[in-house]
C-alpha cells in the first residue's frame, strides 16, 4: 500500500490543483495531510474518490485524508494532550489489514513524545503513525520504529532544513520511503510503502483502498 503524508501549510502553501497533480503523479492508496483548510473539500471534483477533514478546534486548518475508495469505515478523530496556544487532535484511518494515525503534533518535545503515547495505546496491533511530529531527535516511542526517511523535510524560515515529518509503524514492513518535491509549502511530502505481511492479509483481507 502507498501511502503519503503532505504538510500543506494553509498560508501561502500547497493549493487544490497542488493535491489534485501529486494524486495523479503518484497514485497513492492513502494521502494524509495537515494544514488542510476547507477549499480541499472540493478535491474529489477534481480526483473523485473519498475525502475527510478534520479542523483543529478554534484554527481555519486540520487533518484531512484522501483514498481512491471509500474506507473500511469514517475516519475516527479524537482530542489529543494539548498544547499552550493550539488544541491538537488525531485522525485514524481503517483500512482494513492496518490502521494510519494522521498526526499534526504540538511543537514542545515533552508534550509530543506524551502525544504520541497517547495516540499509541488507542491503536490495534498493526499500526502506523504518520504525519507532521513537530519533533527532533529520536521519537522514543516503544513498540514502534522509525520507517525509514532519514532526509530533511522541512526548512524551517528558509534557512534551517529539519526532519519534521516521519512515520512510525507497529507490526508493519516498510518496503520503500522516499522524501518528494515539496512545491509551495515549507514541508516535503513523504511517500512510504507499507506491508502488513502474509499472514495478516490472509487473516483480514483488504477491504476499502484499492
Amino acid at each position: 500500500m502507498k501511502l503519503i503524508s503532505w504538510n500543506l501549510l494553509h498560508k501561502d502553501g500547497a493549493k487544490l490543483l497542488d493535491v489534485a497533480r501529486l494524486i495523479d503523479r503518484e497514485r497513492p492508496d492513502l494521502l494524509v495531510m495537515q494544514e488542510a483548510t476547507k477549499g480541499f473539500e472540493t478535491l474529489v471534483k477534481l480526483v473523485g474518490g473519498a475525502f475527510a477533514r478534520a479542523p483543529l478546534p478554534d484554527r481555519v486548518h486540520g487533518l484531512a485524508m484522501w483514498a481512491p475508495q471509500p474506507t473500511v469505515r469514517p475516519p475516527v478523530v479524537f482530542a489529543l494532550p494539548d498544547g499552550a496556544i493550539v488544541r491538537r487532535i488525531c485522525q485514524v484511518v481503517d483500512l482494513g489489514p492496518f490502521t494510519v494515525a494522521n498526526v499534526h503534533l504540538s511543537h514542545g518535545q515533552l508534550l509530543n513524545r506524551r502525544q504520541l503515547r497517547f495516540i499509541a495505546r488507542r491503536l490495534p496491533p498493526h499500526a502506523a503513525i504518520v504525519g507532521d511530529f513537530n519533533l527532533v531527535g529520536p521519537t522514543l516511542l516503544a513498540g514502534f520504529h522509525d520507517a525509514g526517511l532519514r532526509e530533511h523535510t522541512h526548512l524551517m524560515s528558509g534557512v534551517l532544513r529539519l526532519r519534521l515529518d516521519r512515520c512510525l509503524i507497529r507490526g508493519l514492513n516498510c518496503a520503500d520511503a522516499k522524501v518528494l518535491s515539496r512545491g509551495a509549502s515549507d514541508h516535503h511530502p513523504i511517500m512510504l510503502r507499507l506491508d502488513a505481511g502474509s499472514e495478516i492479509r490472509q487473516q483480514q483481507p483488504r477491504a476499502g483502498v484499492a
